[in-house]
């Protein structure tokens, strides 16, 4: 009988270090470009808000990242094929990813933007005005999610696998307006490169919980570390410091 406890107090063990797997190397699943959350310089290297601040939460949890460039139409099924690890791309946290994937705490939220040429005029607030208009979204977003609820009716949606893509057409006049995270608009189309040929329309507003990081649902010991160092930044000051670089707001939950 002592055998036999001693056996299963050891396959207990082995089955908790299995549970408990201690993490050294980490992929990170990322859609790039993102500006300003994630970005190519003209050197081809990775930057933006994310991509600092997954570097700087990899760099106290003693991991070795390496960043997996993904489409958004694919980052999910390629977190849970086993492509990366984790999802570090401004996820927003809905219930219906919820049923997929498990999630970090969030660690940003910004407030959702339409966008249009200049001298284009629309009163956002009143649904009724949306009517005969070509409207872009990234797919699988927020915002996806928002203009197929609310505006497929009676507007043409056109979903793009890129914010690149989709501020293409609209620069190409093969749009009437995109919705987007403000910070994507702002950076990209609000820029003195483009001399007023854009601007926001309405007020920003916000959709979702926050974002958070996406992972697999087994990997909880992964998410509490991911909290834990989250919750570190937020509190001595580096938060902001990244924050600095890329907004001229907050955008820290």
């Amino acid at each position: 009988m002592k055998k036999l406890a001693s056996v299963i107090a050891t396959s207990l063990l082995l089955s908790s270090a299995v549970v408990a797997k201690e993490w050294t190397d980490v992929r990170l699943g990322v859609d790039s470009p993102y500006k300003p959350f994630e970005y190519k310089t003209p050197e081809g290297e990775l930057t933006g808000f994310e991509i600092d601040l997954g570097n700087e939460v990899c760099k106290r949890a003693n991991w070795n990242c390496t960043w997996v460039v993904q489409s958004w139409d694919g980052i999910i099924p390629g977190l849970l094929s086993r492509k990366y690890d984790a999802i570090f791309s401004s996820m927003s946290i809905t219930e219906e990813r919820k049923k997929q994937v498990l999630f970090s705490e969030p660690y940003y939220n910004t407030p959702s933007g339409w966008f249009a040429a200049a001298d284009f005029k629309l009163d956002v607030t009143d649904k009724a005005a949306f009517k005969k208009l070509r409207i872009g979204v990234q797919r699988g977003t927020v915002q996806d999610t928002h203009v197929t609820d609310n505006y497929a009716r009676d507007n043409t949606i056109k979903r793009y696998n890129t914010s690149g893509d989709l501020l293409l057409d609209l620069e190409g006049g093969r749009l009437d307006m995109v919705l987007l995270d403000f910070p994507v608009g702002d950076t990209t189309l609000l820029i003195p490169e483009k001399k007023g040929a854009y601007a926001a329309v309405g007020d920003t507003f916000q959709l979702g919980n926050g974002m958070g990081v996406a992972l697999r649902k087994r990997d909880k010991s992964l998410a509490a570390t991911f909290n834990k160092v989250l919750a570190e930044i937020k509190s001595d000051g580096t938060y902001e410091t990244i924050q600095a670089k890329y907004f001229s707001y907050s955008i820290k939950m």
